[in-house]
């Protein structure tokens, strides 16, 4: 069967509209060639059990006269049609197994990426250098309402795609904050659910630079096709830069958290957290989609309890769609967002006009550290 593996590969190609993709990796090109494999053993039984078929309706027809022989059964064709199926079975178990055991093979990688699933965007946070992001959907608002034409990557574009160096042993730890999402790219031949309270892993070793797309094949919830996946392999040398950039961000970020800021200033920061992070589920207008996605307009918890509006935000709302913030966001992303929906809309002319700041959000951590 290796000929008729090496033919299909060439006639279905990565870029075949018939075919599954062929991949970038090992492993996606191992589980390629086994599913042409197997595709192959089928076909050879299909034209075998249908070439008797037919030449058994043609030979022994009635218009030839033939006769319906009388016997219940054959012991040895019976016994040679048992063997012959589980050689067929046990010729496409071994190859099979070769594969699953190199696809689900464990080990720790050379650089470890936690994935998130957020209703809905996706998180990646790199172990050994201890820095994070959240990648959201890229595509404007406009393009989805229709307003302006869709462009080439209409729904499969993000604000910040995972970057990872070529030709090194990648390990993905796969988990979900609050509904099951699935992270899938079917160039790398990786696709796990990501379970809250639950940690898949997989791994990838991407032999040449480019981007690579995929998507949540899970159903979680109103924009689950909203959150694409898009991953960026570059050389070793970029990547270093990659991550020493962001790791001097946090370092920034976390300076920051000391800074006295001014209303206005959170306010400014606020409204873009929320425009990315809050829109889909509470509306632009703050207006929400009750009584699923409560609106924060007019709520009397934005407007006179911010201790309460605080615990929100950082612990999630047991039982809702509304999930902690606390481990995902930084004390300045989440101090400015309270602020803003404190001031925002009409709560800030019929609120208490308390602001929260960076600081509110430390002590609070440090209270519940406590």
């Amino acid at each position: 069967m290796v000929m008729p593996v090496m033919f299909s590969s060439l006639v279905f190609s990565e870029d075949s509209d018939y075919n599954m993709k062929v991949g970038v990796t090992e492993v996606s090109q191992s589980i390629f060639e086994l599913h042409m494999l197997i595709f192959w053993i089928c076909v050879g039984i299909g034209v075998i059990v249908f070439s008797i078929m037919f030449w058994s309706l043609f030979k022994y027809r009635k218009s030839k006269g033939a006769v319906a022989a009388d016997f219940d059964d054959n012991f040895w064709l019976e016994i040679g049609w048992t063997v012959a199926a589980t050689l067929v079975l046990v010729w496409m178990a071994v190859p099979s197994t070769q594969v699953m055991v190199k696809a689900y093979d464990d080990a720790e990688g050379e650089i470890n990426i936690l994935i998130t699933g957020h209703q809905w965007k996706w998180h990646y946070k790199y172990l050994e250098d201890e820095v994070g992001f959240f990648s959201n959907l890229a595509t404007s608002q406009e393009q989805i309402n229709g307003e302006v034409p869709k462009g080439e990557f209409y729904l499969r574009e993000v604000d910040e795609p995972l970057v990872i160096p070529t030709n090194t042993r990648i390990r993905f730890l796969i988990t979900g904050n609050d509904v099951i999402h699935s992270w899938w790219v079917p160039d790398f031949a990786v696709k796990q659910d990501a379970i809250p309270g639950f940690i898949n892993t997989a791994w990838t070793n991407v032999p040449e630079p480019g981007i690579f797309r995929g998507a949540c094949t899970e159903l979680c919830g109103i924009k689950h096709a909203f959150m694409p996946v898009v991953v960026r392999a570059v050389e070793r040398e970029e990547f270093d830069a990659f991550i020493a950039t962001k790791v001097a961000l946090a370092e920034e970020e976390r300076m920051l958290t000391s800074k006295v800021w001014t209303k206005e200033e959170l306010m400014e920061r606020g409204e873009g957290f929320y425009a990315t992070n809050c829109s889909a589920c509470h509306q632009i207008n703050g207006k929400g989609i009750p009584p699923v996605f409560p609106a924060l307009d007019g709520s009397q918890i934005a407007m006179f309890d911010s201790k309460k509006h605080i615990e929100i935000l950082m612990e999630g709302v047991q039982g809702s769609a509304m999930a902690a913030f606390g481990d995902s966001y930084s004390e300045v992303d989440i101090a400015s967002v309270i602020t803003y929906t404190r001031q925002a809309w009409s709560n800030g002319e019929n609120g208490d006009g308390v602001i929260v700041t960076p600081q509110d959000i430390v002590a609070y951590k440090n209270r519940i550290d406590l």
